[in-house]
Parts: C-alpha cells; sequence; structure tokens
C-alpha cells in the first residue's frame, strides 16, 4: 500500500516536471490568473460586482487609505500612456519583487511585494513576461497619494529569500511557497492600519473586507481544531478553496478568489492543505 505522504511527494515532482515543460508565458498565466489573483485587484468590475473581462488588468475599482498611502489598484497592462507599456521587462520585475517604480518611488505595500520575494527566479520572469503580453487597455486612474517618505513593509517569516528549486519537491515546502506567493496571510491575519501582525496572529483572521457582497470576515485558516481548519477535511479544505463551500455547506463570500483558485492544479492544492495543517493553532 503507498502511503499519502509517498504519494504526495511523487505526485509534485511530476507536477514540477510538468512546470518544466511549460513555456514561460504558459508558467506565468497560470499563476497570474491563478494563485496570484492579480486580477481581485487589478481589474474593474460591473454593475453588481463581476470582473469586468474585456478590461482585464486594467484598474481597479476599489480604493485604500491608510496612515501612509492612498492607493487604486493599478492598470498593469501594457498601455503606455495609462499602464505600465513604457516600463522594460526589469521595471516590471522590480516592481513585483521590490515594490519600486522605474523613478525610484516605493509602491504602497498594498502592492504585496514582501510576499513576492520568495518566488523562484523562473517562476518571477514567467509572470513579467505574461503581464507583459497582456492586450493594451487605456485607463487612467488616479494618482497614488504618498504620506510619509517610507512606507512600513513586512515581510513574512521564512519569505525573504527566493524559494530553491530543489525545495518545491517538498510537499509542505511548496505549500509554504504557494501560500505566501498568494499572500493568504495577507487577509487571513489580522490588520491595524494596513499593517498585519504576522507574528502573534498568523492565519487568525478576523479581518472584514466590504464590497458589493456586502461585508465578510477572513476565517481562522491555522490548525486549530476548533476554531481553525484542524477538524476540516483535505477535502473540504479544498472545496473551500475553489469553490467558496465552507464545512456544511455555507457559501463563502469574497473577495476570496474562488475563480482563480480552481484553476489550480490537484499537486498544488494539496500542497498547500499540506502546509496549512502545520500552521501554529490560535483561537
Amino acid at each position: 500500500m503507498i502511503r499519502f505522504g509517498t504519494w504526495l511527494v511523487a505526485a509534485l515532482s511530476m507536477a514540477a516536471a510538468v512546470a518544466a515543460a511549460e513555456t514561460p508565458l504558459e508558467r506565468g498565466k497560470y499563476l497570474v490568473e491563478g494563485i496570484l489573483t492579480c486580477g481581485n485587484c487589478h481589474t474593474p468590475r460591473v454593475q453588481g460586482g463581476a470582473l469586468d473581462t474585456a478590461r482585464l488588468h486594467a484598474g481597479g475599482p476599489q480604493s485604500w487609505e491608510t496612515s501612509e498611502y492612498r492607493v487604486k489598484g493599478a492598470n498593469i497592462t501594457p498601455d503606455r500612456e495609462t499602464g505600465i507599456g513604457g516600463w522594460s521587462a526589469n521595471d516590471v520585475l522590480r516592481a513585483i519583487r521590490d515594490g519600486v517604480r522605474p523613478n525610484g518611488q516605493q509602491l504602497s505595500p498594498q502592492m504585496p511585494y514582501a510576499y513576492y520575494k520568495i518566488f523562484t527566479p523562473s517562476d518571477l520572469e514567467a509572470v513579467v513576461a505574461y503581464v507583459r503580453s497582456l492586450p493594451a487597455v487605456s485607463s487612467k486612474l488616479p494618482a497614488s497619494v504618498y504620506k510619509v517618505a517610507k512606507m512600513h513593509v513586512e515581510i513574512p517569516a521564512g519569505a525573504d529569500q527566493p524559494m530553491p528549486e530543489s525545495a518545491m519537491k517538498d510537499p509542505v515546502k511548496r505549500g509554504f511557497y504557494l501560500v505566501t506567493i498568494g499572500h493568504c496571510m495577507e487577509c487571513h491575519s489580522p490588520r491595524t492600519d494596513g499593517r498585519s501582525d504576522l507574528k502573534n496572529g498568523l492565519g487568525k483572521g478576523g479581518e472584514k473586507f466590504e464590497g458589493p457582497w456586502g461585508v465578510s470576515v477572513s476565517r481562522n485558516i491555522t490548525s486549530h481544531p476548533v476554531a481553525g481548519l484542524g477538524g476540516w477535511s483535505d477535502a473540504e479544505i479544498k472545496r473551500a478553496i475553489t469553490q467558496g463551500v465552507g464545512k456544511g455547506g455555507r457559501k463563502l463570500l469574497p473577495p476570496m478568489g474562488f475563480a482563480w483558485y480552481a484553476r489550480m492544479t490537484e499537486p498544488d492544492l494539496d500542497a498547500i492543505v499540506a502546509y496549512l495543517r502545520t500552521v501554529p493553532p490560535l483561537e
């Protein structure tokens, strides 16, 4: 009988081989339109809250304001006047990884570049290639307002360096990588004035999000057996991620990107579950 752990390692090895066979554009699309959920913040919405797919990545509808900044999801299409069409590939890479505009201006940490430092070089280059291949859409947005000279950025523990490709064969490490680039803990940890408490509240949930859906509250995704996911089966966790259906059949609300996560491969979802099982339990 094959043990689950052995099967999962084998599955991840196979998934890694498949990923290696993808072109950079294919890999970039899988990430941008999947785990990264870039369209959640960077795509306009039509009446009722659905994404305006005709203007994909042309700038989101939501604005955020803290004591440090006031920003809106930017137009990240290659339009030269209103998007990033005038940026080089290296400019785009630095914006994603380091949070720096071509002119040296620090980007608001609402763009979760603190979570993107863990990107493997090949995945980061794939994301850059895909973003630069998008259709250009003209969409002028309000200029960002920065209220301080330097904005606070908190890098998640263990995510300050690129993940070695060799580590991706380990289910838990791969899951940590995916959860990190997916910046899941940004929403699923308590926040004060825009800052996530990743040291004391990692995965604890409780953050409120208002939108066309009403008000949703991020749930506890630690391994706590009652307050968290410890009492959930693997299938229940994956159903919540990809279908927005919680334990017992309760319908979950946005802005959790269920439709994006539904595009993920089964081995990647298995790896995410494997990692979430290791998150220390919190009430």
